[in-house]
């Protein structure tokens, strides 16, 4: 699975010369989307074309060839590394990304040039337009004193002249442009790391999201693991029985387990066990003490602690990146329902999730109405304080068929009829 590291954040924060870095470190193919839009920038100077033009603009996109060769940024052939780095491209780059035709574009030039690759990226929207999904987001920032320090030393490095109150008014104005920006604006997504380098070094910034990239790559191996089922093997269904068994008499044991509507589970398909999440040892008190076995879908990064990873390997547990469209998760969930294997789901999403005030999640439908099967609610009461009473009453199987209509939001309310179902259950 390719891994993705997105760094946004405002002119003169380092991301370049950050980016650049730990791409050679982490050794991740480095993907300058800024120079992308400095070559359309250059190209349009060069044609001399109105940036009101759109026709022409569009024409140019059409036959515009960008391409990146180590440390050379090539445009239609041509090496322009230190040109698009000069004025006037410097004046009329922020305008330029602005236009819709070219932020598509390059946007789409962006997405295939990363295909299936580990690459890292900076730019203003990465991590919340160009790769939601990516694996790792960072918004760096400095104050705009910092960033106008940075970038007189580096274009005096560069042979480019240019004053001080140039340089300032040219990132306040991109500062401006870029956060009120109509297409990918300029924000941090909510998912990213936050790192502020007004005071640090280039050299602090790049050795703590050198840290930071490390440690998720190493966890990101072991949950790629997660997404391959190991061999159904005779060691595999003893050690399962084994530790299943244990499991099991430990929970009866150190609770009191009252289980209704058993007789629900008995069908000849593949069906999904949906329930509420209360505790970290509920979807354990459905898969243990159960005769069927039941594959649950759980976050990932569940996948990253090693004796989690090896219970989930030995109960098949699917893993989800969770808030993203995970298709390699979909498809494994599908397959097992196919194969007429049970599937538990928490449609809250998290533990309390009602409580929390979450919207339910719409998951067990779509995967229900794409497999043709049916849902069973279960509903868990209890504490799960030690020697306390633990209650799970599953209800009657839910055929999704009946609430399928033309109405595009049927997914979201067939979902929240379930979660009522659920609620209700917990409840007796």
């Amino acid at each position: 699975m390719p891994f993705i590291v997105a760094i946004d954040g405002p002119s003169g924060t380092g991301k370049g010369t950050v980016t650049s870095y730990l791409a050679k470190k982490l050794k991740l193919m480095y993907l300058d989307t800024g120079a992308t839009y400095r070559c359309v920038t250059l190209k349009l100077l060069n044609e001399k074309v109105d940036l009101k033009d759109e026709e022409k603009i569009k024409e140019i996109l059409k036959n515009i060839k960008i391409d990146f060769e180590k440390d050379k940024v090539l445009l239609d052939g041509e090496d322009v590394t230190l040109e698009i780095r000069k004025e006037p491209v410097n004046s009329n780059v922020s305008q330029v990304s602005h236009i819709l035709e070219v932020r598509k574009a390059m946007v789409n030039l962006q997405r295939k040039m990363s295909e299936g690759k580990d690459v890292i990226l900076e730019g203003r929207d990465i991590g919340t337009n160009v790769f939601p999904n990516a694996d790792v987001k960072i918004y760096l920032d400095a104050s705009v004193d910092e960033r106008v320090e940075r970038r007189l030393k580096q274009n005096q490095e560069k042979g480019i002249k240019c004053t001080e109150k140039e340089v300032r008014e040219n990132i306040e104005f991109r500062d401006n442009n870029d956060k009120t920006s109509k297409i990918g604006p300029l924000r941090q997504a909510e998912d990213a790391v936050y790192v502020d380098t007004t005071d640090l070094t280039i050299k602090e910034v790049e050795n703590k999201l050198y840290k930071l990239i490390k440690s998720k790559k190493r966890d990101n191996k072991w949950i790629e693991r997660g997404y391959i089922t190991t061999k159904d093997t005779w060691c595999k269904r003893l050690r399962k029985a084994i530790i299943k068994g244990f499991l099991a008499s430990l929970y009866h044991i150190f609770y009191r387990i009252e289980i209704n509507g058993l007789e629900n589970l008995e069908q000849d398909e593949g069906f999904i066990i949906c329930a509420n999440h209360l505790n970290y040892l509920d979807a354990a008190a459905i898969v243990l003490l159960n005769k069927k076995n039941i594959r649950f879908v759980a976050k990932s990064d569940l996948y990253r602690i090693p004796i989690v990873s090896y219970l989930g390997h030995t109960f098949d547990i699917i893993p989800v990146k969770r808030g993203k469209n995970d298709l390699a998760s979909i498809k494994i969930c599908l397959k097992a329902l196919k194969n007429k294997e049970i599937l538990g789901i928490f449609p809250e999403g998290t533990r309390k999730g009602l409580a929390k005030n979450v919207k339910v999640k719409n998951g067990a439908v779509f995967l229900a109405e794409k497999a043709g099967v049916k849902i069973v609610p279960a509903g868990i009461g209890g504490t799960f304080k030690l020697f306390t009473k633990i209650k799970i009453n599953y209800g009657e199987a839910i055929d999704i068929k009946a609430y399928q209509s033309d109405d595009p939001a049927w997914i979201d309310k067939a979902s929240e009829e379930v979660m009522n179902k659920i609620v209700e259950l917990s409840k007796k």
